[in-house]
């Protein structure tokens, strides 16, 4: 494959509708799309419950217009999600982003009561229309519809809150992204006082220097605090609704809608955590080794991932942009070419200038079957895996693309796998690619503290969640008490190998905001451990595995994930031997790590 040159960092959002946030193309795919929306609606309500096959197969017709508008909402919003990402000062994006809710609340409404249909259909009459073959794809993604209906109001309630939702519920999720949006925080630079976004100023918090680090956390802790009273009110408000709404529905635990979102028991989520739980004694062990090379008694939260050993240099975009290729090549060609084209057309937005939101994401447009890959590019080993993380994610939706739009609903938990996967793919590639001795002991660190990212910085929002949402039934927290709570959470999941913590930790990370996801962090640990698993078989089957990766990443949108690893890997969720092989893959690293640097 010739070497990839001259790439664009910014990506072509034109490609899709043209002028942007401006565009009058988007403006008319809006007012279509609510029109057949509302038209979906009242075909929905003109419906009765089939009572034959042959009035199921004239009803099914409902399941078509369906899957298309799922679509169509699908690829304006992830168009509205890229403009708002990059330029948080993109007015008319925010303004685009609320008439947007209105539509998907109309949409989820006129879906209530479709599913409503579904859950009154005779189980004969239902069972025969799942066993035709246009329909067999879905069988299982429609049984799982009815199995939910089950689970919630009655369809008004569940329109109703909807509605109400858009305003309320998502609203104080989009108040955060406003606060955010206008941050600036200041930084010295060559003598001048310069502004800089929540995303360039995180970039800050890895640096190599610890004088710049321990700079950067204090400015980070200041700045966040500054809003904490803001963002408090917009947590405690987001959290409300969603206790009362579980209520409402007759759920018991504040875990019940993120453990059937990301289709998996309980059971599977104890035992995982436990796992983890029995496992963290060997990090423990490398975080007191690296504050010895750094100097310090206990490393600071900045410190956990700041670079040991000697990775001076920074890279092009050019540069990252081949690495990954090359070495998605060794395991799918097939995975390296789509790599290749994301990057020469344009998929990615990865230019370092001010105005962008912090962090990354990958995002599908279904209609065009193409991504778009946003991140803040500026040369570190981290960035390359990134980079490589949201192509993973690229990649998966690329191989579910020929799915029905039903069953491309993969669930966040295993919407990590493919991206972990790529991320490890490039890890272990640049280590063993390092040009010297300290430049492997720096990327072997790096991905020992993966590792301790997904067992102990994730596990410490998982017992924040917990913690907070429990004390919320009794009412609102202040910053004080958050602030405690947070420090105590993370105190408990790092076994308080830490000499200074992050007590705004629940300000300032985006996900506890995330009115789409609930509980949007034990899907990172779970994607991380099934993806090393994943990893683990694919080095041992090599190239003939490529083609039983498409087919599991295949069935993510249409399985529970205690089936789908029992039907590709042959291993039980339910039972600690999967998880702990899992983990001994970072523990490994972590060992390796102490072995390096026991002199």
């Amino acid at each position: 494959m010739a070497a990839l040159q001259g790439l664009n960092p910014t990506w072509d959002l034109d490609a899709f509708f043209p002028g942007g946030s401006a565009s009058p193309e988007f403006a008319a795919f809006l007012d279509q799309l609510e029109a057949d929306i509302a038209g979906f609606r009242t075909a929905v309500s003109g419906s009765k419950v089939p009572t034959t096959l042959e009035e199921a197969n004239d009803w099914s017709r409902l399941l078509v217009s369906m899957q298309d508008l799922a679509a169509r909402l699908r690829h304006s919003g992830a168009f509205i999600s890229c403009l708002n990402a990059q330029n948080v000062r993109d007015q008319q994006a925010k303004i685009l982003g609320g008439r947007h809710g209105q539509i998907s609340a109309a949409f989820a409404s006129a879906c209530a009561l479709l599913d409503a249909q579904v859950l009154a259909m005779d189980e004969a009459v239902f069972a025969a229309l799942v066993a035709q073959p246009e329909w067999e794809p879905i069988a299982s993604v429609l049984s799982e519809r009815r199995h939910r209906a089950r689970l919630r109001m009655n369809p008004e309630r569940e329109a109703l809150a909807g509605d109400l939702a858009v305003d309320g519920y998502h609203g104080w999720g989009e108040l955060y992204n406003t606060v955010v949006g206008r941050m600036r925080i200041p930084w010295e630079e060559d003598g001048t006082t310069v502004y800089l976004s929540a995303g360039q100023m995180a970039n800050k918090l890895s640096d190599a220097d610890p004088a710049v680090r321990a700079e950067a956390m204090r400015r980070w802790e200041e700045a966040w605090s500054k809003e904490a009273e803001l963002i408090a009110s917009s947590l405690n408000h987001l959290a409300g609704y969603r206790i009362n709404l579980y209520k409402h529905r007759g759920w018991k635990s504040i875990l019940d809608e993120p453990l059937e979102n990301n289709r998996m028991t309980r059971q599977t989520l104890d035992v995982m955590w436990d796992v983890v739980e029995r496992n963290k004694p060997i990090f423990v062990e490398f975080m007191k080794r690296k504050a010895q090379l750094l100097g310090v008694e206990k490393l600071g939260w900045q410190d956990v991932s700041a670079p040991v050993g000697g990775i001076a240099r920074k890279v092009t975009y050019d540069e990252a942009a081949n690495f990954i290729v090359e070495h998605f090549s060794r395991f799918s060609p097939r995975m390296a070419a789509f790599a290749a084209q994301a990057f020469q057309n344009r998929w990615i937005e990865a230019e370092d200038r001010p105005g962008k939101r912090p962090g990354g994401f990958c995002t599908s447009f279904p209609i065009a079957r193409s991504s778009r890959i946003f991140m803040t590019f500026a040369g570190t080993p981290g960035n390359i895996a990134t980079l490589a993380h949201e192509l993973g994610h690229a990649w998966h939706q690329h191989v579910m693309n020929e799915m029905p739009q039903m069953a491309q609903g993969y669930a966040m938990n295993v919407a990590e796998t493919a991206s972990t996967f790529a991320e490890m793919i490039v890890a272990d590639a640049a280590v063993k690619n390092a040009q010297n001795g300290a430049e492997r002991l720096a990327l072997i660190a790096e991905k020992a503290e993966r590792g301790i990212a997904m067992f102990m910085n994730i596990h410490a929002r998982f017992i924040f969640e917990c913690d907070f949402y429990e004390e919320r039934k009794q009412g609102m927290l202040s910053v004080e008490r958050l602030n405690a709570l947070m420090t105590e959470a993370q105190q408990k999941a790092y076994h308080n190998a830490l000499g200074s913590w992050h007590p705004t930790f629940w300000a300032s990370k985006l996900h506890f905001y995330a009115t789409s996801q609930p509980f949007y962090n034990f899907p990172y640990t779970f994607g991380f451990l099934f993806s090393s698993g994943v990893y683990a078989r694919a080095l041992a089957e090599g190239p003939a595995f490529e083609q039983r990766y498409v087919e599991l990443l295949r069935d993510t949108g249409r399985m529970r994930v205690e089936e789908l690893a029992k039907r590709h890997l042959g291993v039980d969720l339910t039972q600690p031997e999967f998880w702990q092989s899992a983990v001994e893959i970072t523990v490994a690293d972590a060992k390796e790590f102490l072995r390096l640097t026991a002199k």
